[in-house]
């Protein structure tokens, strides 16, 4: 996934894989601090400007993860089905407890988005919204 082009070389990855598990939801992740950084968003990334989604934080993921298409067998976490929407990386804008903004470029999605913590910082509701 390094291999697009020398000004990438360096930056951070984002994934979207769509997951069949107990209910179909979006897996987003973003690499930070040598791990991903994950979201289950329910209906995907919004696709409109100013459009809003629910986004639940999950436990961070291994960074292969990234490159993960297949199914995770029944009896383990997040048991189902995943492939992978689309990946790229990303250019940080802001990271706080509280919002993350960040720029997409993959070769489906792309554009600025911001997360939005919707709770107290020991709380894992957020709002992803594109900008």
């Amino acid at each position: 996934m390094r291999d697009k082009s020398d000004d990438t070389q360096n930056a951070p990855v984002f994934v979207l894989q769509k997951h069949h598990a107990r209910t179909l939801h979006y897996d987003f992740r973003l690499e930070k601090d040598g791990v991903l950084k994950s979201w289950a968003v329910p209906k995907g990334l919004p696709e409109k400007k100013g459009e809003k989604r629910l986004a639940i934080e999950t436990e961070d993921h291994e960074l292969d993860f990234a490159a993960f298409e297949g199914t995770i067998p029944e009896g383990d976490y997040g048991a189902g089905t995943v492939e992978i929407v689309d990946t790229g990386f990303y250019e940080l804008e802001a990271w706080t407890d509280a919002k993350i903004t960040v720029r997409l470029k993959g070769d489906i999605i792309s554009g600025k988005f911001v997360l939005i913590r919707t709770r107290k910082p020991d709380e894992n509701s957020w709002l992803i919204m594109k900008l």
